[in-house]
């Protein structure tokens, strides 16, 4: 729980929600997103990433914007909600606020190593 009482997002939400943020992407897409985003740490197999996307459009930070067909495969594409857009940006906002001060305590000069 953050100081706000909000439920701290798990990494692999936090990363798909912050692939979207650069706009609508396949399922594909976003997987590859996530492993750039954690430097290869985060690898999404296709269940954990539509069970995941499912959830985040029930809980309505996440809206299936389109479907086509490229090669005779399906391919849904997804983006950010209004909501999604700010749940995000305050978990990031949150993700800096503790970086920064594990940093300073760290004694980290100017919070990066």
């Amino acid at each position: 729980m953050h100081d706000d009482g909000v439920a701290a997002m798990r990494e692999p939400t936090y990363l798909i929600l912050v692939a979207l943020g650069a706009g609508e992407r396949h399922g594909y897409g976003i997987t590859q997103d996530v492993a750039d985003l954690s430097e290869g740490a985060v690898k999404l197999g296709a269940g954990t990433l539509y069970g995941a996307l499912d959830r985040l459009v029930d809980e309505g930070l996440v809206t299936a914007t389109r479907t086509e067909t490229v090669d005779g495969r399906l391919r849904r594409y997804y983006a950010l909600t209004e909501q999604g857009g700010t749940a995000v940006r305050a978990e990031t906002r949150h993700r800096l606020s503790v970086a920064r001060t594990a940093a300073a305590q760290l004694g980290i000069a100017g919070g990066m190593a």
